[in-house]
């Protein structure tokens, strides 16, 4: 799928845990629900780190064109050294290591480490760079209209004030995790559920994704998740601007409802 569609699935897909949070008892704070879909809608671009054509690669200018580079040729050589003989040969790394569930565990339970660790500045770290994918992925249209500092900036006040709400008494720091110490520990979450919703988007795709890796399947280690080919569609097809965006958006508006106890 393309990047606004991937955004909106994840946002969507937060929303819906703080509907099923709230149904269970454990009803998110507002700034836990909507810093989490932000957080969501941003780290479902994060797995293209691989394809230096994404919307991720422009996001932060030359730095993040380096380093979507830099992981494509990881993700190349991991994919050659574990590969199968049944899996097909290929020529660089999309759609390998950052589009799997371990990926997926890995960058969150980092991203819950260095909140912890590295207390506020973690924090706004974290928000910062998902909110800037969050941008670019939600307002996709006007930032490619504007500048990349304007959105840098725009990302950057966003998470200065939103970690000043998040650290407000009740506000959801310590929401999930209540142990000395574990404020913020559930940030890797929604992280977690952006990467893995991008993988599922792309498991609709053509040519499927490898989101089990490295477990394997029909004798191949990256073999393509995905339904019966006749129901795949093209990334950018009409199916995903036409069908999926807009149930994307019905079902995020239901979830944060519900979640907020409006329905």
């Amino acid at each position: 799928m393309m990047g606004p569609a991937h955004s909106l699935s994840g946002a969507a897909a937060w929303l819906g845990v703080g509907a099923a949070a709230a149904a269970a008892g454990h009803p998110m704070p507002w700034p836990v629900l909507v810093v989490g879909a932000l957080i969501c809608a941003g780290a479902a671009l994060a797995p293209d780190l691989d394809h230096k054509s994404a919307t991720i690669s422009r996001a932060f200018g030359p730095l993040s064109r380096g380093l979507c580079e830099v992981v494509d040729k990881i993700s190349y050589a991991v994919y050659k050294a574990t590969r199968s003989k049944k899996d097909a040969r290929r020529t660089g790394g999309h759609r390998t290591l950052t589009h799997t569930w371990l990926w997926a565990v890995l960058i969150g339970g980092g991203a819950s480490v260095l909140a912890v660790t590295a207390e506020r500045w973690g924090v706004l770290a974290l928000l910062f760079v998902h909110l800037v994918l969050a941008v670019e992925g939600l307002l996709w249209r006007a930032a490619r209209m504007s500048s990349d500092v304007l959105v840098w900036l725009l990302g950057a006040t966003s998470a200065w004030i939103l970690a000043g709400v998040l650290a407000q008494p009740g506000n959801g720091a310590n929401w999930l995790f209540t142990g000395l110490g574990q404020e913020y520990l559930w940030l890797g979450l929604p992280i977690v559920l952006g990467a893995l919703v991008h993988d599922i988007g792309d498991s609709l795709t053509v040519s499927g994704c490898p989101v089990l890796w490295p477990i394997p399947i029909a004798g191949k280690r990256w073999y393509p998740i995905g339904p019966p080919k006749m129901m795949r569609f093209r990334a950018g097809s009409w199916v995903e601007l036409k069908v999926l965006m807009p149930v994307f958006v019905l079902l995020g508006g239901f979830g944060g409802a519900s979640a907020l106890g409006f329905i």
